[in-house]
């Protein structure tokens, strides 16, 4: 079965390989040191931080081999292009129709997307609705609660 494709910003990859680098350098160090130490103690059929230690050693080695998926699977889109449909790296200003507020949005790839400071992701359900919509279209976005209808007002 084929890996699924990664779509990254360019800051994206940079920070996922940034991540990568500090795991398998700097943390992989200080979770052994924890190790080392820990088995110092003695008994480690009953030594907390030795459990606590090769816990977070697993959950360190897992976490590389999923960014090392994630890299190898990369697609990088060029988000300084000048676009006149959405697509994943689009800036845009979406105007909820019913109550007229107006919200930035990045779509990005699920790998990088962080609701928080308002980077979405092209596989939920805003980010399907806007994908190769153009400025001044009107979506309509299927949430539980009902459908939302949102004009897109600006793509940069």
């Amino acid at each position: 079965m084929p890996e699924k494709e990664v779509i990254l910003t360019l800051d994206g990859l940079k920070k996922l390989e940034e991540e990568l680098e500090i795991l398998k350098t700097q943390r992989r160090r200080e979770v052994a040191e924890r190790i080392k130490q820990a088995i110092e103690f003695g008994d480690i059929s009953e030594n907390s931080e030795y459990e606590d230690a090769k816990t977070e050693q697993a959950f360190i080695e897992g976490r590389i081999i999923t960014l090392e998926k994630m890299l190898r699977n990369a697609r990088v889109i060029d988000d300084n292009e000048e676009k006149d449909n959405v697509s994943v790296g689009s800036t845009i200003i979406l105007k909820d129709i019913e109550f007229g507020d107006e919200e930035e949005y990045t779509i990005v790839g699920s790998a990088e997307a962080d609701p928080a400071v308002n980077k979405i992701s092209n596989e939920s359900p805003v980010g399907k609705a806007v994908l190769g919509q153009s400025k001044g279209s009107i979506v309509e976005v299927n949430v539980p609660a009902g459908i939302l209808r949102y004009e897109i007002v600006d793509i940069r």
